[in-house]
């Protein structure tokens, strides 16, 4: 039985632990996610048991020594650019930018990190097939471009209504309903590459 990886958020921030939580169990969705308050809450479970640990600035600036001696592990939730650029020795995510980027950071850690999930553990989830048809996969990779569906339909030269089923099919098909959702999965699925969104 192969046990899934495990990735603490450690916040103050209630709103924000439970968006990053929904995003990483998204883009990553063979880990398990905890969430903190504070380190003294990670230490009492136990901070050997994670694989990761995405940390608030705040947290990270008053507890700088226990995440310098785990900086491999560590990803620094800043609020601005500047920080990041501060801090040039962790890994860093800017959690205030617009959803796309905040998105693209997530993939990229997880593809620069982890090689496109190939130092990832295999799922223990039975995966279940979605199949696309062609034309929806031609949908998606200029869904999570940004095209509009109006100009979806002038590139593919199809209708206005023809787009709109298609982007409800797969939206059916695959249980996603935003665009952040079928970003992350036309990424890590392979149907676009993160140059294109």
């Amino acid at each position: 039985m192969t046990v899934k990886p495990v990735v603490s958020i450690i916040s103050p921030d209630t709103l924000a632990v439970m968006g990053l939580r929904q995003l990483l169990q998204t883009v990553i969705p063979i880990m398990t996610v905890e969430t903190f308050n504070t380190v003294e809450e990670l230490m009492e479970t136990g901070p050997e048991l994670f694989a990761h640990f995405f940390v608030d600035i705040s947290v990270f600036l008053t507890n700088r020594s226990f995440f310098q001696e785990n900086k491999r592990k560590t990803i620094v939730l800043t609020r601005t650019l500047e920080h990041a650029s501060q801090l040039s020795d962790f890994h860093c995510i800017c959690v205030t930018q617009p959803e796309k980027q905040l998105v693209r950071s997530l993939l990229a850690l997880q593809q620069h990190a982890h090689s496109h999930g190939r130092h990832l553990p295999p799922s223990s989830l039975p995966s279940v097939p979605k199949t696309l048809s062609v034309r929806e996969v031609e949908v998606l990779t200029l869904i999570v471009q940004g095209y509009i569906n109006k100009e979806i339909a002038d590139r593919l030269n199809i209708s206005l209504t023809t787009v709109i089923t298609h982007r409800k099919n797969i939206m059916d098909k695959l249980g996603i309903r935003s665009v952040s959702g079928l970003t992350i999965y036309a990424v890590v699925n392979g149907y676009v590459d993160m140059d294109m969104i």
